[in-house]
């Protein structure tokens, strides 16, 4: 067996180099807001930081499991070089996680399918944020990806207390009153020092939400036990509650997205929404993968949700949020006088070229937690299962048909084709790149060249453990689902030059491309839905003719889509997906009948068929970004007409395409 990497230690931790590269422009500079003028003579003033991570993802190491290479932007080691620093400059912390801490990495995989062997096994995760001393967190909707026995089971062994407000057990006959998973919120008793050096009590209520869509998209674990209220409707009923119960400050871990000020009760991101709640004093949000205080224009370029203080860390430990609170208290009553929050990073990209720099070391006593683990993982990640002659990559997936995705399609349908034995419909299968840039940066692709291809290869081309699903579904129904995927494109004015081809806030992951069909996209025409799957326009109309087989298709025409349980679950506004719809779930999960394709069929397959492409634009041209290592397979799409930009300070390669 081949040795095992060793993970990179050597980079020295320098606070003063931190502190100034969190002042400089290129970082997210702390903004200071008052929500009130401090009494004049308050009996007490008294100084708490809340430190939080978010989407951690088992990423414990600075370890890419695609790749196989040590990673610059991710591990909660390094996360926990930065606590320590921001534990040492304040006399009273508070750390907590927003959730999605368990699942959504190979080491997460791993320590689930361990599990039917030993269920009493310690979590990594959780032995690290227990060493770290983690004072609360919150649960994600990752966390029920394997199943709702594992996670209890993780939870039991934790040091430190996991609320969810709104993720409910189902009343059943015996016991109408069930208990739910872990408490709503909780109340923490902290005796801390004010201003003076005198010790204060002071009681922190912690109430964490989770998307109410988690009982949808993980309805093969969750269908039959829960159910999920909104996460405004929730918290307007339980945080008076908690003030009614003594608590002097409410902190919401909202595993949510930021949404807007007006989103409703049953909003997927409703953090800005939640911040308006009566009661509430700081947010932790999450979900979204997002840094917030950021210079991203999108996110307002601001440190508060209406008002309040709010963080929201990035993902796989890439930021720590921390939050300042000034609070005065005049006679028994706490409030917050001010408060300053910011997201700091364990890397920064140089501006020339850029390339990620780390700020700080991994911390070796985190590390050894799942070194044991991190050498089982390599291993069975090496095993060979077949070769490819062709390179297999992501680079150009969101403009073109690649034969990465054309793979996966060919081994969804065959799966499902052998499955349901005797199926009479046309069978057409629906894929979508998962790491094709966007906020995981520009190493955030699939990149696997011709040669051996091994389970780790497999992980790469398929990184979820969803199973493979077959729905029943209309010609018109796959024509809607289409434009909801088209809605990736911005609208392109005729003769425009180097417009913005995709909108940065559409995920690649929502890009399906349905193997068997051929279609076009005008671009001149308005995308039928945003980003979040809300369609905007019904009347809009970019796929243009759409066809099976040479011939067009009819809408009142029946077919069987190959897609995977997050979709069939509902997965972000598919018109045609979902649990009433199905007609297959396999056993298994997508990779494992991945490998098993390539392991019996090889990677040698048929030249990628021409699915789809956009209605010609004479004399207009727009931009995309992609990896710098995309330059060299520029050759492999003539019809793009592609041509290498200026490197973009982000690290991403930019190209012009000639519509």
């Amino acid at each position: 067996m081949a040795s095992l990497p060793q993970i990179r230690t050597d980079v020295v931790c320098d606070v003063n180099r931190i502190e100034v590269l969190m002042s400089s422009s290129e970082m997210n500079s702390p903004v200071v807001r008052s929500d009130t003028e401090i009494a004049s003579s308050p009996d007490s003033v008294l100084r708490l930081r809340i430190l939080a991570t978010s989407d951690l993802h088992a990423h414990i190491l600075p370890w890419d499991y695609h790749t196989d290479l040590p990673s610059e932007m991710c591990g909660l080691a390094r996360t926990a070089t930065l606590i320590g620093i921001a534990r040492r400059e304040s006399m009273n912390c508070l750390l907590v996680d927003n959730g999605d801490f368990l699942n959504g990495s190979a080491l997460g995989d791993f320590v689930a399918e361990a599990h039917a062997g030993n269920p009493d096994a310690r979590h990594p995760m959780i032995s690290a944020m227990n060493w770290l001393g983690y004072d609360a967190a919150t649960l994600g909707n990752h966390e029920f990806s394997h199943g709702v026995e594992f996670l209890i089971s993780s939870l039991a062994l934790a040091a430190f207390p996991v609320v969810c407000a709104n993720l409910l057990r189902k009343p059943v006959p015996s016991n109408l009153n069930q208990p739910p998973l872990t408490p709503r919120y909780k109340i923490l008793d902290r005796v801390l020092t004010d201003e003076a050096g005198n010790r204060q009590p002071l009681r922190i209520g912690l109430i964490g939400f989770l998307p109410p869509q988690t009982v949808t998209w993980e309805h093969r674990h969750l269908k039959d036990g829960f159910t999920a209220d909104g996460i405004l409707k929730v918290a307007r009923d339980l945080v008076p509650r908690l003030r009614a119960e003594g608590a002097d400050l409410v902190i919401a871990l909202s595993h949510s997205g930021i949404g807007g000020a007006n989103d409703d009760e049953g909003s997927e991101n409703a953090s800005f929404a939640l911040a308006a709640v009566a009661g509430v004093d700081a947010i932790i949000a999450g979900h979204t993968h997002q840094v917030f205080p950021a210079s991203d224009a999108a996110l307002g370029g601001d440190a508060t949700l209406d008002g309040k203080p709010a963080v929201m860390p990035g993902f796989y430990g890439s930021h720590l949020g921390v939050i300042d609170l000034v609070l005065a208290r005049v006679g028994c009553a706490w409030s917050v006088a001010s408060h300053r929050s910011e997201a700091r990073p364990i890397a920064r990209r140089d501006a020339a070229g850029g390339h990620l720099i780390p700020l700080v070391a991994s911390q070796p006593e985190i590390e050894a937690i799942v070194q044991v683990q991190q050498a089982a993982i390599f291993a069975q990640k090496q095993a060979l299962i077949g070769y490819t002659r062709q390179p297999l990559h992501s680079f150009f997936a969101l403009v073109s048909d690649t034969p990465a995705l054309w793979l996966v399609a060919q081994a969804q349908a065959d799966h499902l084709r052998t499955a349901l034995c005797g199926l009479s419909l046309p069978l057409v299968s629906a894929v979508a790149p998962f790491r094709a840039g966007g906020r995981g940066g520009p190493e955030n692709y699939t990149a696997i060249p011709a040669g051996p291809v091994s389970l780790r290869t497999v992980a790469d081309l398929y990184i979820h453990p969803n199973r493979i699903v077959g729905l029943k579904v209309t010609g018109k129904q796959l024509a809607i689902w289409l434009e909801r995927s088209v809605s990736l494109f911005r609208q392109i004015t005729p003769g425009a030059r180097d417009a913005p081809l995709i909108d940065v806030d559409f995920p690649s992951f929502n890009f399906d491309v349905i193997y068997g069909l051929t279609w076009r996209i005008d671009l001149s025409r308005p995308a039928r839905f945003d980003a979040r799957g809300i369609e905007v326009d019904p009347a809009a109309t970019r796929i243009v003719d759409l066809s099976l087989q040479g011939r067009p298709l009819q809408p009142d025409q029946e077919l069987v889509l190959a897609t995977n349980t997050y979709r069939s679950g509902g997965g972000n506004g598919f018109v045609g997906a979902g649990p009433d719809q199905v007609i297959h779930e396999s056993s298994l999960t997508t990779r494992e009948v991945l490998a098993a394709y390539i392991a019996a069929h090889g990677t040698d397959v048929p030249a990628t068929p021409d699915t789809w492409g956009f209605v010609p634009m004479p004399g207009t041209t727009v931009v995309f970004d992609s990896a710098p290592h995309a330059v060299a397979h520029m050759g492999d799409f003539p019809a793009l007409r592609l041509e290498p930009m200026e490197l973009q300070p982000s690290g991403f390669q930019r190209f012009r395409i000639h519509l």
